[in-house]
């Protein structure tokens, strides 16, 4: 939902109570100027993720269990009070597209005058469509090609999750931007070229590279990684002279 259009009726909704139990928040960031490109937001932090990816540097979120996680009126009480100060809201995790009410939040947050933020790996692309008409702007994590996908999240068939996702993604007119974490064990150089150039192919507008936080990672043992190597060349082959644009971002 974008500027302009129009929230459900509040009386439609379930009661916030219900919400409640149905959001489970992990954690929440008051204010950040880089998650959500060109605005002021806060990042709420979405507890649970299907998917145990080895480089995850936000492990406390994977499980589904709430924790000393924050009650989301508490949370709304904070944005109540950030309204003029802070432009967006971020929905993060963990998985956001995990939570059954992920919509109704967005929704609240929506009529305190925020836009909205997603940042998701796309494992569940039919509520990724759900919530699209919602969003101003999504983040969507992709990590390798399909077939390569369970090196990393340790999961079956995780690849062809994001991939649709990607897809309705590009589909939709929400604005967007794909991420790739960049570790030379888990997508190598060769790997890396050739993942770019099939998400360009696939229609990606806006590609942004991360350096994995190798220290914070979910497997330990992972090692040591950065962003150093990646090349002006890389970059050039990579677009292959495409209309996409191609970011490192530390």
């Amino acid at each position: 939902m974008r500027s302009g259009a129009t929230s459900p009726n509040r009386a439609a909704r379930r009661p916030a109570e219900e919400l409640m139990s149905r959001l489970k928040v992990g954690g929440l960031t008051r204010l950040t100027s880089i998650d959500y490109p060109g605005e002021l937001a806060a990042v709420v932090y979405c507890q649970g993720c299907p998917w145990r990816c080895r480089y995850c540097h936000n492990p406390d979120l994977l499980s589904r269990q709430r924790g000393d996680g924050y009650d989301w009126d508490d949370v709304l009480a904070f944005l109540k009070q950030r309204r003029g100060l802070l432009d967006a809201v971020v929905f993060s995790g963990g998985e956001p597209t995990l939570q059954a009410g992920l919509a109704d939040a967005i929704i609240e947050v929506r009529e305190l005058g925020f836009k909205v933020g997603l940042h998701s790996a796309g494992c569940y692309p039919r509520r990724l469509v759900d919530v699209l008409p919602l969003v101003d702007w999504v983040g969507l994590d992709i990590k390798a090609s399909p077939e390569r996908y369970p090196a990393t999240t340790g999961v079956a068939g995780s690849g062809k999750r994001a991939w649709l996702s990607l897809e309705l993604l590009l589909s939709s007119s929400v604005r967007h931007e794909v991420r790739v974490t960049v570790h030379d064990a888990l997508l190598p150089r060769g790997q890396l070229s050739r993942l770019l150039n099939r998400l360009v192919e696939a229609g990606t507008q806006l590609i942004v590279l991360q350096a994995c936080r190798w220290h914070e990672a979910l497997d330990g043992g992972i090692g040591r990684a950065s962003c150093d190597w990646i090349t002006t060349e890389l970059l050039d082959q990579a677009a292959n002279g495409q209309p996409a644009q191609l970011l490192v971002r530390p």
